[in-house]
């Protein structure tokens, strides 16, 4: 077994729409070949209520699909039937896409590369955008 190695990163995003996606595989995967690891882990997750880090089809339809599933189960409108709403915030339905999607995914690396499936990929999901978010990378191992 080998030295440990490390690396942590930030990625950031202002996505400007209240919601969108953006394929952020690739830039996983540089830091994955910036850090050195070989064999190890990567953890890729959202740093706000509001997002979501999740792993599916880079297919933009399917992206559609999400956004109008997403927006049946938890509609923005009318913003006053949400509780968390009365306290001057508008974006309750964003923290209800967030767990829905969900916070993070790690994915194994091999052979110094992300070891995904055929047609997986990250992506990053904004619910309540129009500023900056980040997300954090955290790779480990030898």
């Amino acid at each position: 077994m080998g030295p440990v190695k490390s690396l942590t990163e930030h990625l950031w995003f202002e996505i400007s729409h209240r919601r969108g996606y953006a394929r952020i595989t690739d830039r996983v995967e540089a830091l994955v070949r910036q850090s050195g690891v070989q064999e190890g882990l990567c953890l890729v997750n959202a740093m706000h209520i509001s997002a979501s880090v999740f792993i599916n089809d880079a297919e933009q339809g399917l992206l559609h699909d999400f956004d109008v599933w997403l927006e049946e189960l938890a509609p923005h409108a009318p913003t006053t039937k949400y509780h968390h709403n009365r306290t001057g915030e508008d974006n309750a339905d964003a923290h209800l896409k967030r767990q829905i999607m969900g916070r993070e995914v790690v994915v194994a690396i091999t052979q110094g590369k992300l070891d995904l499936g055929p047609w997986e990929q990250i992506f990053y999901g904004e619910f309540d955008g129009r500023r900056r978010k980040r997300v954090l990378v955290k790779i480990i191992g030898e």
